[in-house]
């Protein structure tokens, strides 16, 4: 099972997986070679120390006093739910920053001060109405010994309490909480201190709310703290003449218990609103957690356990499994490419009802269980960072500017299977960095999690300039070159002469305005379907252009072969080809005149001609998570190299289309006459099939103008880099469309005086000034413009930025955003 095709005899798989490339007849080790190139990525890795045998985990690099892995602080590192293009890993949301406006800073101290001189007022007697108010609520015999030399006691009351003096103080401690509520409810003080508050790290927040709140309690307890002046404000003192008009007694101020019980009653209800300010729950929390995890309990949930001690096996009670795992990560001997793959693994085997072979697997190899078909656990080399666990490879920084939302500012700009799986169209003229700061970083990601086994991907390129080294991919076809050990399968392994026409059809002649695909595949699948009849193969390139060209012995021997065996179907297929063999409008000398580009002596090795290299079919990528890569003839080969690339994205389509749990990706480093109608239609289905395509173009004019709407329309993502003409930018224009702005228009209007006294102040005013008296007419209206124009996208595009919008499989949109492809 832990083999996965790695040490089978080759061709006993109904897929079998194809081996790394390499020189013929030198088996691929199992794992990393001895003397590989050190790891030089910033993602968290494990290289091999040279001399390392094939296969065999390196030795643990751990720093001395049991100090965690980088990979176990990368695993618990967190990763929050973010918008399409936002990198997750270590991501802080930013929230927008409020503004304190002066109508604000006015609605705090203007309640403040009104509510200072109505307690004066108050306090001092000279409030209106004062007496008459108080009078309403008690009864008159509360007030006769407050206004005699002698007191007497209160009929009904305990000799010695005298109701009226409890009464006011009450009122004095109501008046004081009204004051207060409606400076709290008119004022701006919740407001601004949130704005502040919110400025500052936790710790920090938390000793600004505790010397608030110390403050506050400085002004209900003053004699607690020796240093402050000031009165008491009537908080405490109302509460016991309440309990005092309560019980007619002053028995319980008294007690010990009671009065204490009170000062903490009071002391924790003025303290709650800071606590809340300051969030000290959530600070508590934090500290708590901080403990590590090795405080978490033995029983505790996944949620509370960090990642690295993988929770989701202890979950599922192998907790064997969890400790083994957890002592390969903390001891480092494991990278993230084996955390990514071995999850990926148990969550699959949990969803086959395959714990079984899982568990055995991991207590033979440890982290080194399911390992990918190659036997390669990391690459050889990165040059970009990487985020396994959410798939996301950073290309760069979302830029400082007016169009970018608070959310994506100072954030990181990464791009994963999300968004490719709606496909991703870049459009920069040569030297602009679409293959350095695009293409590369994202084949090599997309390679990356090949290891782990939820991608497969295919890369296109030049000769001359390969999307990353040789080590990191599993089968290299090399073109042209006949040192390649590998060779493309012309009709991608399939049986059917309809399918093997369609996508022949598709790469010949689907550029051609004047032969259509429909009557073009028609022809192939007339002439496929009966050769496949009789030989029980496809013909080669050569023999397919004797057949389109209508060559005489080649039908005959055909036709013979077909009345011999008694098909009469295929030979009535053949016979109504050699019907239209030579009339007006017969798409077979437009094929065979294209097949001729590649009937090249350069090419005779190839497509099945014959030579060393092994046959290879794009359909292994629907059934295992290969590497590939595709060069292309470096120069001479125009035409042809555009042909081929037809090609690889025609059997692309055709061979994703099977259901499968892996992603799979093509990425086309140039697809200059690549693009056709048939292509387009195909794109906007790749994204229901878990599959995309990453399509890079030096202008949009590469592509016949009836389809620039409508490949702008199938692919989700959009990429304009800097120096893009006012052509291409009006087609990124018209499709990321407008947007409702509000502006502010400043209209001065002259003041004309009808007094004489003014119009001389006028006068001499412009005499001093040298201007003339105006007055200014503000208008705030909403516009509707463009998100960006034309001329923004030629010009304003900074050297290394680019304008990008995505989309993921979701629906989720990102607005077209400058992106600083430095960062």
């Amino acid at each position: 099972m832990d083999s996965d095709g790695t040490q089978d005899a080759r061709g006993t798989h109904a897929h079998p997986v194809p081996r790394p490339a390499g020189p013929p007849g030198v088996p691929p080790p199992p794992g990393r070679a001895p003397g590989a190139p050190p790891y030089s990525g910033t993602a968290p890795g494990v290289p091999p120390r040279p001399g390392t045998a094939p296969g065999v985990p390196p030795v643990p690099a751990q720093a001395p006093g049991g100090a965690p892995s980088a990979v176990a602080a990368w695993l618990d590192e967190d990763r929050p739910a973010a918008r399409p293009g936002v990198w997750r890993l270590g991501h802080r949301p930013k929230e927008a920053p409020e503004k304190i406006t002066p109508v604000t800073i006015a609605g705090l101290l203007i309640p403040l001060v009104l509510a200072l001189g109505v307690w004066s007022l108050w306090e001092r007697g000279y409030l209106p109405y004062k007496g008459t108010i108080l009078r309403m609520f008690s009864p008159n015999d509360w007030w006769w010994p407050l206004t005699v030399s002698s007191p007497r006691p209160v009929e009904g009351w305990s000799p010695g309490v005298l109701p009226g003096e409890h009464y006011l103080v009450v009122a004095d401690g109501v008046f004081f909480g009204l004051l207060v509520c409606a400076v709290a409810m008119l004022g701006s003080w919740r407001a601004i201190l949130r704005h502040y508050m919110d400025r500052l790290s936790p710790p920090v927040r938390v000793l600004a709310s505790a010397g608030l709140a110390l403050f506050a309690l400085s002004l209900v307890f003053p004699e607690a703290f020796p240093v402050v002046g000031w009165s008491a404000v009537p908080v405490v003192d109302p509460l016991l003449s309440l309990f005092v008009l309560f019980t007619d007694s002053y028995d319980l101020m008294a007690s010990t218990l009671f009065t204490y019980t009170l000062y903490t009653v009071v002391t924790l209800l003025v303290v709650w609103p800071f606590a809340r300010l300051g969030n000290w729950r959530a600070y508590a929390r934090e500290l708590l957690d901080r403990q590590g995890p090795e405080a978490a309990a033995p029983g505790a949930g996944p949620a509370e356990r960090p990642r690295s001690h993988w929770p989701l096996l202890r979950e599922a009670g192998q907790h064997d499994l969890a400790d083994l795992l957890t002592v390969e990560v903390t001891g480092g001997r494991m990278n993230d490419v084996d955390c990514v793959r071995v999850e990926r693994a148990f969550e699959s085997a949990r969803r086959e009802a395959a714990l079984g072979g899982f568990r055995d697997g991991v207590l033979r190899r440890g982290g080194a269980a399911a390992t990918h078909p190659s036997g390669a656990r990391d690459l050889p080399r990165r040059t970009a960072r990487h985020d396994l666990l959410t798939g996301q490879v950073r290309i760069g920084r979302w830029a400082e500017s007016e169009r970018t939302p608070h959310s994506y500012r100072e954030a990181g700009a990464a791009l994963g299977p999300d968004v490719l799986g709606t496909s991703l169209l870049a459009v920069g003229p040569s030297g602009a960095g679409k293959t350095r700061t695009l293409v590369e970083p994202v084949t090599e990601a997309l390679a990356l999690q090949a290891l782990t086994g939820s991608c497969a991907v295919v890369a296109v390129s030049a000769a001359g300039n390969p999307l990353g080294a040789d080590d990191s991919f599993d089968v290299i076809v090399r073109v042209g070159d006949p040192s390649s050990v590998h060779d493309l399968d012309p009709y991608a392994e399939t049986e059917d002469p309809d399918e093997a026409a369609e996508f022949l059809a598709e790469a010949l002649v689907g550029d051609l305005e004047t032969v259509s695909a429909q009557s073009a595949g028609t022809a192939l699948a007339q002439l496929l379907g009966p050769f496949h009849a009789v030989h029980g193969r496809f013909p080669t390139l050569p023999e397919l252009r004797e057949l389109l060209e209508g060559e005489e012995s080649a039908l005959n021997s055909l036709r013979e072969a077909l009345a011999a065996s008694g098909n009469e179907l295929m030979r009535r297929e053949l016979e109504a080809r050699l019907r239209q063999t030579g009339r007006h409008g017969d798409p077979g000398r437009a094929l065979a005149d294209r097949l001729s580009l590649l009937n090249r002596p350069l090419f005779a090795d190839f497509f099945g001609g014959g030579g060393p290299g092994r046959p290879f079919s794009l359909r292994a990528l629907a059934h295992h998570p290969l590497r590939v890569r595709i060069d292309l003839p470096e120069r001479g080969h125009e035409e042809a190299c555009r042909l081929i690339t037809r090609l690889v994205l025609a059997q692309f389509h055709a061979v994703v289309r099977t259901r499968r749990a892996h992603f799979a990706c093509l990425v086309l480093d140039d697809a200059t006459g690549t693009i056709t109608t048939e292509s387009v239609r195909r794109i906007q289905r790749l994204r229901s099939q878990n599959a995309g395509v990453l399509l890079t173009l030096r202008t949009i004019g590469d592509v016949p103008e009836a389809l620039h709407g409508p490949l702008y329309g199938a692919v989700g993502c959009r990429m304009a880099f800097c120096g893009v003409t006012t052509w291409d930018g009006s087609r990124f224009a018209q499709t990321w469309g407008t947007e409702w702005v509000e502006t502010t228009e400043v209209a001065k209007h002259t003041v004309f005086a009808d007094q004489p006294m003014t119009r001389a102040i006028h006068k001499l005013r412009k005499l001093m000034t040298g201007r003339a008296v105006t007055t200014d007419a503000v208008t705030v209206r909403q516009v509707e413009r463009e998100r960006w124009s034309a001329s923004e996208l030629t010009q304003a595009v900074p050297p290394g930025h680019a304008v990008l919008s995505l989309i993921d499989v979701e629906g989720r949109h990102t607005p077209p955003l400058l992106v600083d492809l430095r960062a």
